[in-house]
């Protein structure tokens, strides 16, 4: 099989024990696509999978840098292209499997990045300032003006070319790519977000992220995953371990309501509801609709 497979969807709603199921079946392996998970050291609240989940299936670009390490897009695509091609060189399939979907548009579709190595702080800025910024440069920009991360590369992206970002580009499909998004009711979504918290508490999240408080490291590595940046209060005595905890199951909802919108906006997806109760239904129908593709 010469085809990518590619699994998209919201945090929690069962990606990587499909990716586990299908690499079994179509003698796949696995390269990650979650930004915080290529990260050491980042293991509970990445939802990063254990050694005993990953069934002896190769896993690629997980673990492969350390939290005081930068680790780009750009950095990304170069990486998971590689991979690619090493799996499909030695006649096995490539599943590609995460929730970062600029990291998998970069990576499959015709973005070119020119490595920047000019690093632009704009912490001083507000969202409105920073807009305010893009639109003196760029008045018909769609990017949103809460959409920081973009804003910021947009201008940092300026100040590096001196020409307005070509938000049109990528859009081209590199590879023959099948893309699998799996989905349930929102309900069920986030009462599963809400527990995989608790489970993650008791799995050592605590401990993980008091090991990152004090090793003061504040690395985008660290501060981008949800999870331990809104431990910190507690560890400091500003705020109790509930209000932190309904924290993080508030920014996940929300983070799995930004994907939802993203990956329908930004790639041909077709989606799949995933039967939480009989999840071997739902691996069977997506190997029957990759078989007939």
């Amino acid at each position: 099989m010469n085809k990518i497979i590619v699994i998209v969807g919201p945090t929690g709603v069962g990606k990587t024990k499909l990716s586990i199921e299908l690499a079994k079946k179509l003698n796949g392996e696995i390269i990650n696509a979650d930004s915080t998970q290529v990260f050491k050291d980042l293991d509970i609240a990445t939802a990063k999978a254990t050694l005993e989940e990953q069934e002896n299936i190769p896993h690629h670009l997980i673990d492969i840098k350390e939290t005081t390490e930068d680790y780009t897009v750009y950095d990304f695509q170069y990486d998971a292209r590689n991979k690619i091609d090493e799996i499909l060189s030695h006649n096995k399939t490539p599943i590609m499997v995460g929730g970062t979907g600029l990291y998998i548009k970069a990576s499959l579709y015709n973005y070119e990045f020119e490595e920047e190595n000019h690093k632009f702080n704009y912490d001083d800025y507000s969202n409105e300032e920073l807009y305010e910024k893009l639109l003196k440069i760029d008045p018909q920009t769609k990017i949103h003006k809460n959409n920081r991360k973009r804003v910021e590369r947009a201008l940092s992206y300026y100040e590096i070319h001196h020409v307005v970002m070509d938000n049109n580009k990528g859009n081209e499909l590199l590879y023959d790519a099948i893309f699998i998004g799996l989905t349930i009711d929102r309900t069920v979504l986030y009462d599963r977000i809400n527990k995989r918290v608790d489970v993650m508490v008791k799995n050592g999240l605590l401990e993980e992220a008091q090991k990152i408080y004090e090793s003061k490291i504040r690395t985008k590595a660290v501060m981008t995953p949800i999870g331990y940046k809104e431990l910190f209060d507690y560890f400091e005595n500003k705020s109790s371990l509930a209000e932190c905890l309904e924290l993080i199951k508030q920014r996940s909802r929300k983070y799995a309501k930004r994907q939802y919108t993203w990956f329908n906006n930004q790639m041909n997806v077709k989606w799949f509801n995933v039967e939480i109760d009989n999840f071997t239904s739902t691996v069977n129908e997506i190997l029957e609709y990759i078989e007939k593709i």
